[in-house]
């Protein structure tokens, strides 16, 4: 007998080992394995489907990022904008109490220098007085020849100085 020819007795016994193992196995291993392929495949699916959530989520996410980024920008841009009017109105604000403190300023000046020009006015006038009394007393010393009519025009003169002096003090 060759090993391509087996016996009828040998086939009969192979086939019922074959069909007792295929009975036990199809009975008891294939729903096992079964079970397991079911479960994996249950667990893929899972996995997959949570995935897709998770990558949904990191899409939102990005999309959440995103607009925060936009939002920030717009914030900063505007905070920006707010800082350059405040700064323009300080300047502006600084520039206009500098104009007026300089006008103030030249105006006080100027009311000094008036001041002064009047002083120095008043003083000439003054002194163009006093050396015009001075000038005419001396002409009339030596015109009037009397010491009473002298003493009547010193005392004239005197009462005349003493109302200038008063006039200029009010």
């Amino acid at each position: 007998m060759g090993l391509l020819k087996p016996e009828t007795g040998l086939l009969i016994w192979m086939i019922i080992a074959f069909g007792v193992v295929f009975i036990v196995v199809a009975r008891y291993g294939f729903p096992v394995i079964l079970r397991a392929i079911e479960s994996r495949k249950k667990f893929i699916d899972s996995s997959l489907e949570a995935a897709h959530v998770a990558e949904k989520q990191v899409a939102e996410a990005g999309t959440k990022i995103e607009q925060m980024i936009a939002d920030a920008e717009r914030q900063r841009a505007q905070m920006l904008r707010d800082v350059e009017e405040t700064r323009k109105q300080l300047l502006e604000a600084a520039h206009k109490a500098a104009d007026t403190e300089s006008e103030r300023l030249m105006a006080e000046a100027r009311s000094r220098a008036e001041a002064e020009r009047q002083e120095i006015l008043r003083d000439a006038r003054q002194q163009v007085a006093l050396l015009a009394i001075a000038v005419s007393e001396k002409m009339l010393r030596s015109q009037l020849p009397d010491s009473a009519a002298q003493a009547l025009l010193d005392g004239r003169l005197i009462d005349e100085m003493q109302e200038q002096q008063q006039n200029k003090r009010k």
